[in-house]
C-alpha cells in the first residue's frame, strides 16, 4: 500500500538519500533544482502529495519548459532527475507506480568531447609559463587526466616520485595515476614557490587557504583567453588526455582505471570521437 507523503517532504528525504550515497555534490544540486522546479510547477496545479502526480502532469511540466526555451538536451536532464526521485520513491515503497515512466525523452544529439590540438595545448602551456601554479595545474591534468575535483583535493603527500595518489571523491574510489616528467618539473617548480602554510592541500591560493573549483576553473579559463583558444573548458584538458592516449594504442582498460571511470564503456564512448586511434595493449603514459 502506498504511503501518503507530501511533495515537500518527499523532496527532502530523497536529498537525504543522495547524501547518504555520497553522491557528488555538484549532483545533489542538479537534482535538487530540477525536482524543486517540478514541485513548483505541480503546486501551482494544487497538488500537494506525491500519489496526485501522473504523467500528463510530468509531461506539462516539460511542455512548459519547452514553450520557455529550454533545449531538449535540458529537458531530457529534467525527466532524467524526475524519474530518480521517482525511482527512490518506488524502491522505499511510498508510491506503487511510477508516472515518470509513461514520459517519453525528447531525442537530441550529443555534441562531440572537445579535444585540444597540439598547438593549442602548446599555446596554452606558453601563455600560463609565467605562473608556475596555474603551468602545474594545467600540466596535471593534461598529463593525468584527473577531475578538477580531484586536483582540488589533493594533499601535498599524495605526490610521490612517479605517482599521484587520487583520494575517495564524491563517489569515485582511490587511485595511483602515474607521473610523468612533464608533471613531475610543473610540480617541482610550483612548490618552490607555493605559499608557506599549515594546510596540506597541494594547490593553495597565495594566502595558503585550498584553491576551490570554481577558483581553478576561473584562473584555467582565463589562460584559455589568454592564449587564443576558443569553445574551451577545463574538463576539455580531460578530454584531450584521452584522445592522445588512444591514438597511441594505450589499453582501453588500463586508460579507464586510469581515469577512474567506473564502467569501461564510459572510456569506450570516445573511440567514435578518435577516428585515428589504436587498437593496442599499451600500459604506458607518453606525455603530451
Amino acid at each position: 500500500m502506498a504511503i501518503e507523503l507530501r511533495l515537500r517532504d518527499a523532496h527532502g528525504r530523497f536529498q537525504d538519500f543522495l547524501k547518504s550515497k555520497n553522491r557528488a555534490s555538484a549532483t545533489i544540486l542538479a537534482y535538487g533544482k530540477d525536482i524543486e522546479q517540478l514541485i513548483e510547477f505541480l503546486e501551482a496545479l494544487e497538488k500537494n502529495n506525491i500519489h496526485e502526480v501522473g504523467g500528463t502532469d510530468i509531461q506539462a511540466f516539460l511542455a512548459k519548459l519547452k514553450d520557455e526555451g529550454y533545449t531538449p538536451k535540458s529537458l531530457s536532464r529534467k525527466l532524467n532527475s524526475t524519474r530518480t526521485f521517482y525511482r527512490y520513491l518506488k524502491v522505499n515503497e511510498f508510491i506503487t507506480d511510477d508516472p515518470s515512466l509513461l514520459v517519453e525523452h525528447p531525442k537530441y544529439e550529443l555534441n562531440p568531447p572537445r579535444m585540444l590540438s597540439p598547438l593549442e595545448y602548446r599555446a596554452l602551456r606558453d601563455a600560463a609559463s609565467v605562473d608556475a601554479r596555474i603551468y602545474a595545474i594545467i600540466e596535471v591534468l593534461l598529463q593525468t587526466g584527473i577531475r578538477i575535483g580531484e586536483l582540488a583535493n589533493l594533499r601535498v603527500e599524495d605526490v610521490a616520485e612517479n605517482t599521484l595518489h587520487i583520494r575517495p571523491y564524491e563517489g569515485h574510489e582511490a587511485r595511483e595515476v602515474p607521473l610523468n616528467r612533464r608533471a613531475k618539473e610543473s610540480l617541482k617548480r610550483y612548490m618552490e614557490s607555493r605559499a608557506n602554510t599549515q594546510d596540506n592541500h597541494l594547490f593553495v591560493t597565495k594566502t595558503g587557504r585550498p584553491f576551490l573549483v570554481r577558483n581553478i576553473r576561473d584562473a584555467v579559463e582565463r589562460y584559455f583567453k589568454k592564449a587564443g583558444i576558443e569553445n574551451v573548458k577545463i574538463n576539455d584538458l580531460r578530454h584531450t588526455f584521452v584522445a592522445h592516449h588512444l591514438k597511441l594504442g594505450v589499453s582501453l582498460v588500463f586508460l579507464s582505471k586510469v581515469l577512474g571511470h567506473k564502467r569501461l564503456s564510459s572510456t569506450e564512448r570516445y573511440l567514435q570521437y578518435v577516428k585515428d586511434h589504436k587498437n593496442g595493449e599499451s600500459t604506458t603514459l607518453q606525455e603530451l
